[in-house]
C-alpha cells in the first residue's frame, strides 16, 4: 500500500512532533502536495541541488532533510542562486521536500540520543528541557554518563569512531577521566555552560564560538567541537529506522534511502600539502 504524504508528515509528527519545533525554525511540508502518494524517500541533512538530483537519479519522490530549504520569507526566488535553483528543480519534477529540523533536536528519541548511543552512554535526559512540556525526556542536546569511568584516550577513541572522523578541535582543560559527557548533535555552542553546570566533565558538540571556546579555556572545562555534520550525520540512520517502523506499522509500501552524494562540507587541509 502506497503513503499519501499526509499520512507520512502525521507519522514523522509522531517521531519529532513538529510542534517542538524552535519559533523562528520552519519545519513540516515545504515543497509539495499532501494529497500525492509517496514510494521511496531520500533521507538527508542539507537541501542542496546535489542531493535532490540524487533523488531524481534514484527514483526518490519525498526529500526528507534536516535543515530547511525555505528557512525565513523569500522577498523573491532568483533560480541563478543554489536555493532558487533548489526550489525550481523540486517544483519541475515534482519533488515533495519535507524538513525535520529542531523538532528532531529536541524529540526522544532524536538528533542527540542518536549520537549519545554510539557514545555508550546511559542514563540519557536533555541537557536543556523544554519546561513547558510535560514529556521530561523532550529537550535540546543529551546528558549521560558511564557505569564506570574512562580514561580520556578511551573516550576520545568512541569519540572518533562515533563520528567517523580523524580531526576535532578541543578547547579548555581534558579531564583525566570521563564519567559524566553531555553533548549537543549540531550547533550547540549556547549549551556549554549549562553542560558545565550539570556537572559534566566533557561537552561535545559543534560550531563552537570563539568566546565560548575561550571561557571554557579559562575555567578549565573540556569542550569538543566535532563539527556540526559529524554530530548530525547518525541522526539519519535513527530517522531511517523509525520511519522503517512506521511503514511496518501502516502497512506501507515505502523504501527509505540513505544519501551516497552527501559528505562533510569541510576537509582537512595540512601544511605539508
Amino acid at each position: 500500500m502506497t503513503v499519501k504524504l499526509f499520512e507520512l508528515l502525521n507519522a514523522l509528527n509522531r517521531i519529532a512532533p513538529f510542534s517542538l519545533a524552535e519559533s523562528w525554525d520552519n519545519v513540516g511540508l515545504l515543497i509539495g502536495d499532501p494529497e500525492r502518494e509517496s514510494r521511496s524517500v531520500l533521507l538527508g541533512l542539507d537541501p542542496t541541488l546535489s542531493l535532490l538530483e540524487e533523488a531524481i537519479n534514484r527514483g526518490a519522490d519525498t526529500l526528507i532533510t534536516h535543515h530547511p530549504c525555505i528557512f525565513r520569507p523569500l522577498p523573491f526566488v532568483h533560480t541563478s542562486s543554489p536555493g532558487g535553483a533548489f526550489l525550481e528543480l523540486a517544483l519541475a519534477e515534482k519533488i515533495n521536500v519535507i524538513a525535520c529540523h529542531t523538532n528532531f533536536d529536541s524529540a526522544a528519541p532524536g538528533v542527540s540520543d542518536a549520537l549519545a548511543r554510539l557514545l555508550d552512554l546511559e542514563g540519557l535526559s536533555p541537557l536543556n528541557r523544554i519546561s513547558s512540556l510535560e514529556n521530561k525526556i523532550q529537550g535540546l542536546g543529551r546528558i549521560g554518563r558511564y557505569a564506570e569511568s574512562l580514561s580520556f584516550e578511551s573516550f576520545m577513541e568512541k569519540v572518533f569512531k562515533a563520528l567517523d572522523i580523524e580531526n576535532v578541535m578541543l578547547a579548555g582543560t581534558p579531564p583525566k577521566e570521563v564519567r559524566i559527557v553531555a553533548l549537543c548533535g549540531g550547533s550547540g555552542s549556547d549549551l556549554t555552560e549549562e553542560a558545565f553546570e550539570r556537572g559534566a566533565d566533557v561537552y561535545l558538540s559543534a560550531e563552537i564560538k570563539h568566546s565560548t571556546a575561550r571561557w571554557a579555556e579559562e575555567i578549565g572545562f573540556c569542550v569538543i567541537d566535532g563539527t556540526h555534520y559529524a554530530t548530525e550525520r547518525p541522526a539519519l540512520i535513527l530517522l531511517e529506522k523509525q520511519l522503517e517502523a512506521e511503514a511496518v506499522a501502516s502497512g506501507w509500501s515505502l523504501q527509505i534511502l540513505q544519501p551516497e552524494s552527501e559528505k562533510p562540507v569541510f576537509t582537512n587541509i595540512n601544511k605539508e600539502q
